[in-house]
């Protein structure tokens, strides 16, 4: 079978182990597009990249892209831009005939791919990645398992295995992303209908392993799930995992500072004051009820996944999970593409699927 060419767009945290994943595989040629061509070109250097050719990039500029995907000869792009930068992207992959992936947790951004996504024969798969992402694929297996399903709650933490700040937090991936999901609002179901829920509340408190973590209302979580199953569930919704005295910390920052109506400022205070980190834990959490077998009925799903070394490099479990999300589906659709076309959502793929792929044995 030829190798197939993929287009990886941004040489940030998550990008550059998609790239590094991918060039380990002999069945894709491996473009790694960039505005900064040195750092994208250092990262190759540094993990001893060979086969993977940069190119530089500006992902808002409609003439590179073009260019980029004509140099590559790109069958397929992998987004891992901010979310704002998709919908060009998203935009050109549909003009060119090219399948595309993307890591957003934006809703309005995500709506957008699914409109240009109508009547075409590529793919598209937004929502790549953890949550939205994989935490889908799992509660979709969880799911399947019930006749009637009354309620699903799904839980992810990316955290700091030693706190030591008053956010009891470390900066572990894209600081618009978070606070993106920290101030839009959120999405669910509940008596059966789809409805909007505030981000930061909805406040609970999860004990794992003796380890006590509150969780609350983020946005694009719950990726297109709620869509899937409204009407068929009574209750769905989606919560951020941190620990206890985070949630205080942040509705001081963004709604009694109105730092959500400056996210500039709040960026800035958050990237000063907060220390990143490498030692870091996922948490995933799904528990659904229901009827089986006409008994009520509760099954759960919990994993951690903890940083890995990868080509002699420490990657953070974030990084891993991300990263192991968007390779593992794309990796699937990529070997039989003919059996997927247009708007492809994560709850289609099955969970099995991804545990057994290559990519997704980070998961397993």
């Amino acid at each position: 079978m030829a190798k197939q060419s993929v287009l990886v767009l941004g040489a940030g945290k998550i990008g550059s182990l998609i790239t590094c994943l991918l060039a380990d595989c002999d069945d894709y040629d491996v473009y790694l597009g960039n505005l900064n061509i040195d750092a994208a070109d250092t990262l190759v250097k540094t993990l001893h990249l060979a086969n993977v050719t940069t190119l530089p990039v500006d992902a808002q500029n409609e003439a590179q892209l073009l260019k980029a995907i004509a140099t590559s000869g790109a069958q397929a792009i992998i987004s891992s831009l901010p979310f704002y930068c998709n919908p060009l992207v998203a935009d050109i992959a549909a003009r060119q005939g090219v399948h595309y992936f993307d890591l957003t947790e934006d809703v309005a951004v995500t709506e957008h791919v699914k409109k240009v996504s109508q009547n075409k024969s590529n793919v598209f798969m937004p929502q790549c990645g953890l949550a939205p992402g994989f935490i889908s694929i799992a509660a979709h297996a969880v799911m399947e398992n019930f006749e009637q399903i009354h309620t699903v709650k799904m839980r992810v933490g990316a955290l700091p295995v030693n706190p030591n700040n008053a956010l009891k937090y470390s900066l572990t991936w894209s600081t618009d992303g978070l606070i993106n999901e920290y101030g839009n609002l959120c999405y669910g179901i509940k008596d059966g209908e789809l409805t909007t829920l505030l981000p930061l509340e909805g406040y609970e408190t999860i004990t794992l392993d003796g380890v006590l973590y509150e969780a609350f209302n983020t946005s694009g979580g719950l990726g297109t799930l709620a869509d899937t199953y409204a009407g068929k569930v009574q209750d769905m919704n989606y919560k951020t995992m941190r620990y206890p005295g985070h949630c205080k910390q942040i509705k001081l920052l963004m709604e009694d500072l109105k730092l959500n109506q400056d996210r500039d400022t709040l960026k800035r205070i958050l990237e000063n004051a907060i220390p990143k980190t490498l030692q870091d834990v996922v948490l995933i959490y799904v528990a659904v009820n229901g009827l089986k077998h006409g008994d009520l009925f509760e099954e759960n799903y919990v994993k951690k996944v903890y940083p890995a070394s990868i080509r002699d490099t420490l990657w953070s479990s974030i990084q891993v999970t991300t990263a192991a999300g968007v390779c593992s589906v794309f990796d699937i659709i990529m070997q039989d593409s003919g059996a997927y076309h247009g708007f492809v959502t994560q709850e289609s793929i099955e969970l099995d699927s991804v545990i057994h792929n290559r990519f997704g044995k980070y998961f397993a």
